[in-house]
């Protein structure tokens, strides 16, 4: 394959609205990720991913943009991006902005043109489709909650959204919008950033007709997905956007893709570059699906490990020689790693959560380190409704507890504290002053607690921290090719203690060997003599035992 940049690379996602706050008002702000440059620095990454950071009425935390070309002002000005941008280009870090054209807010000039009228030239912008205030266009149900139709009283049409009522879906067989798309796109380029995650842009080719979906017992809580998930002009769409954009760039490029298969990823990650550099795919974080499908990702099962190991082993031989894999176990839409994969107790926290890490590194892909995942941080633990800003979790929390009733509070609570959003949004945890450090005011969404015990002040500068960890798997990616472009071969897929594979290349063997358990195993490979000891989070090597949440990697 044509090696490419964004092969060796590691991103690190910065939210930036709980990252660093500079002015006291208790949001993360574009002055605080400058602040925080030399830390990423230290990491040892080289690409920011940064969350959206334009002008938004903040219905869904900035998924909703009502300017693109503007930066929210709780954020900074363009100003500060730009010396942003700047500053990371001198440190050597690239920066991926976030797109998101799915949809806008409602509060975009495009939509309030779109709504004055039937004729106005913005109409065909979005869906509009005909009905009355009794009877909706068809039985979707929006992701969060509710139908995904809003009945627009002045001109007695409903407007379709897959998210939030603010959020209006665009319409992308309309190609004066799609070239709209475009130029917004090359105004970000052209100032010089190095690439584009993109929201959920598998969702964006709608099926012809808007036909029911075949699950309308889900449709009180998100029944859209299998209808509208890799639509029948997705590649169409993004081979455009190559052609008219991307490809006059040397950029990354990542899909957010939910529901997509395989298959579909090899196309949209081909190794011509026709589409996309990679995707993120969700099988792996929605493995502990409710069995009760009106309650869809609400749950605080465990994850079975036999059912992630097939599942990621899939992903690495499905698209190897055809198109690139992106490797995370969190990030801003998912609970904490450790949490949710790991141990999250005092005892194994710091054990598990380099076990996740070498066990997610070593793969084929490009990792991408969620904000206080090279921390260890975990999720926060929230008891009461009150302590959640999230629009997806209350929502769900109302639906189904008050309007339904399907579950009751307590139980609710307790899913929402396992996959709630706002467990990944909590402040992020810099050192053991007030709030983390994280502010001087009063932070938006509270600070976890255990910041006392997990901060970067303490882990920075202590060389077993599992900060430390992250930056030797960081120094390996970039040193060894054989982790980059080594080929995939899972070791005893049934096994439910150990994860355990090996990657080959150019002769060269790398082992990984990781227990996901708080018991002793043994797990005799019967590796050669001369093997060595690439890494490991245990200080002494003791063969064929794997230890509670131990996990290494040997190469011969």
């Amino acid at each position: 394959m044509e090696k490419k940049w964004w092969q060796k690379a590691v991103v690190y996602q910065v939210y930036p609205r709980s990252f660093q706050d500079t002015d006291g008002d208790g949001i993360g702000d574009l002055a605080g990720v400058i602040q925080r440059l030399p830390y990423i620095k230290k990491l040892g990454v080289d690409v920011i991913w940064l969350n959206p950071i334009y002008k938004s009425p903040d219905c869904d935390n900035g998924y909703d943009i009502s300017d693109y070309r503007a930066i929210q002002p709780r954020f900074g000005t363009m100003a500060i991006f730009d010396e942003l941008l700047t500053k990371a280009h001198e440190l050597g870090l690239k920066i991926v902005m976030d797109l998101v054209v799915n949809h806008t807010s409602d509060q975009h000039q495009w939509f309030q043109e779109s709504k004055k009228s039937r004729d106005n030239p913005y109409r065909d912008f979005y869906i509009w489709r005909p009905g009355d205030s009794q009877k909706k266009p068809n039985n979707w149900g929006s992701y969060f909650g509710g139908s995904t139709w809003d009945f627009d009283e002045a001109t007695k049409e409903y407007y379709l959204h897959l998210f939030a009522k603010g959020q209006p879906d665009l319409n992308w067989e309309n190609p004066q919008m799609r070239e709209q798309i475009w130029k917004m796109m090359r105004f970000w380029l052209d100032k010089g950033i190095d690439g584009f995650r993109m929201d959920v842009i598998n969702l964006i080719s709608k099926p012809e007709g808007l036909p029911d979906a075949p699950n309308p017992e889900q449709a009180l809580y998100g029944n859209v997905e299998p209808v509208v998930a890799d639509g029948p002009k997705v590649n169409q769409y993004l081979r455009e956007m190559n052609q008219q954009v991307l490809s006059h760039y040397d950029v990354l490029t990542v899909g957010e893709m939910p529901s997509v298969t395989p298959e579909d990823a090899a196309q949209y990650t081909n190794l011509d570059g026709s589409e996309l550099s990679m995707a993120f795919e969700f099988d792996h974080v929605t493995l502990a699906m409710n069995p009760d499908p009106r309650l869809g990702k609400w749950n605080d099962a465990p994850v079975s490990l036999v059912a992630l190991k097939k599942t990621l082993s899939k992903w690495q031989l499905a698209l190897a020689g055809k198109g690139w894999n992106s490797l995370y176990w969190n990030n801003h839409d998912r609970a904490r790693a450790v949490s949710r994969f790991g141990n999250d107790t005092p005892k194994y926290r710091e054990r598990s959560a380099k076990m996740l890490a070498l066990t997610l590194h070593l793969l084929q892909g490009t990792p991408y380190i969620y904000q206080g995942e090279e921390l260890g941080m975990t999720n926060a633990h929230f008891t009461s409704l009150d302590q959640y800003q999230d629009i997806e979790s209350i929502e769900a929390y109302h639906q189904l507890v008050d309007r339904a009733q399907i579950v009751d509070g307590p139980t609710m609570l307790r899913y929402l504290a396992t996959e709630g959003r706002d467990n990944a949004r909590t402040p992020m945890q810099w050192d053991q002053s007030s709030h983390s450090g994280f502010t001087e005011g009063q932070p938006w969404l509270p600070v976890n607690p255990n910041y006392q015990e997990i901060n970067a002040a303490q882990e920075v500068q202590d060389p077993d921290s599992v900060f430390a960890f992250y930056q030797k798997l960081i120094q390996f990616r970039h040193e060894k090719e054989i982790i980059v472009y080594g080929d995939y071969q899972a070791v005893d897929l049934d096994d439910s203690q150990a994860f355990v594979y090996r990657r080959t290349y150019q002769g060269q063997t790398l082992i990984v060997l990781s227990n996901f358990t708080a018991q002793t195993l043994t797990r005799d490979y019967q590796l050669p003599a001369d093997k060595e000891l690439l890494i490991s989070n245990y200080a002494d090597d003791q063969g064929p035992t794997l230890r509670p949440y131990e996990a290494k990697a040997y190469l011969y």
